[in-house]
């Protein structure tokens, strides 16, 4: 009798877009990153939305407790296994948003701890290269285990463009290139997962 092949394990990914703009080329990652997902068995990706988050203020914090909509936030990034970032890059670093969001998760207890993560970027001239070495350095001091290969940087503006007027990727070598990434975090995940248990 044939033995039956054990599914692979799901690893859980949270994508977090660091731009909030409607169209974001970021987000268009994201929306890419999530639909070749489906063609690698045992990586599930789910967008979680930043844009509600309040600017972090512990005069909020009482007793312990955050608001609603940031227990929320926090127990999306708590209960995944590994997290993908979409960074654009202002002013040579990550952007407010993306920082705000990182801030609240860290708060006591730290949900970002001991979690697998990767970095894609799409921006301009310096394709968020220093955004992304930024978000290595926070993560760092999060206890946040990034992927250092393939790195993945996006000119947004070159041209002939990556992506159609929707801010949609359709550029098939830049869609291999963001498969590799979710690839290698997938496995650097169950790597990661392997030592646990």
């Amino acid at each position: 009798m044939a033995e039956v092949a054990a599914a692979p394990p799901v690893i859980k990914v949270v994508a977090l877009c660091g731009s909030l703009r409607t169209g974001s080329f970021n987000r268009g990652l994201i929306r890419a990153a999530m639909e070749i997902a489906k063609s690698i068995n045992g990586l599930e990706i789910e967008y979680v939305d930043i844009s509600p988050l309040p600017f972090l203020n512990t005069d909020l914090e009482v007793n312990g407790t955050y608001p609603e909509v940031v227990e929320s936030f926090r127990l999306k990034i708590r209960v995944a296994d590994s997290v993908l970032f979409a960074s654009p890059e202002y002013n040579y670093s990550v952007s407010g948003p993306l920082k705000n969001a990182i801030d609240w998760a860290s708060r006591p207890p730290n949900v970002w701890a001991d979690k697998a993560a990767a970095v894609v970027s799409a921006s301009g001239g310096s394709r968020g290269q220093r955004s992304q070495y930024h978000l290595r350095q926070i993560g760092v001091f999060l206890d946040l285990h990034f992927i250092n290969k393939p790195e993945f940087f996006l000119n947004a503006h070159q041209t002939p463009s990556k992506f159609d007027s929707d801010r949609n990727l359709i550029d098939d070598s830049t869609k291999e290139s963001l498969k590799q990434v979710l690839l290698s975090l997938y496995a650097f995940m169950l790597r990661l997962k392997g030592k646990r248990d």
